[in-house]
């Protein structure tokens, strides 16, 4: 699994890596993880409110800071 967090580098970024990592170790995953920081490949993927969670090219959540539990049920169902 490759998780991708898009944004500049600000808090918020920071916070969601945080809460993915807690959400990836609480369902017993492996994943990688990438930060994306180049605007032109953040709105690539058609996100235009940072920061954003992609899960394997998948855009799962942009423009807010989720909790790890919240993460968890985003990350649920692409592992079943």
């Amino acid at each position: 699994m490759i998780i991708k967090i898009l944004g500049p580098g600000c808090a918020n970024c920071a916070n969601l890596e945080k809460a993915a990592r807690e959400a990836v170790a609480g369902l017993g995953l492996e994943a990688t993880f990438e930060k994306v920081t180049d605007y032109p490949t953040i709105a690539g993927y058609g996100v235009m409110s940072t920061p954003g969670l992609v899960v394997d090219e998948k855009v799962i959540l942009s423009g807010r800071v989720p909790t790890a539990a919240q993460v968890r049920e985003l990350l649920a169902p692409l592992t079943a």
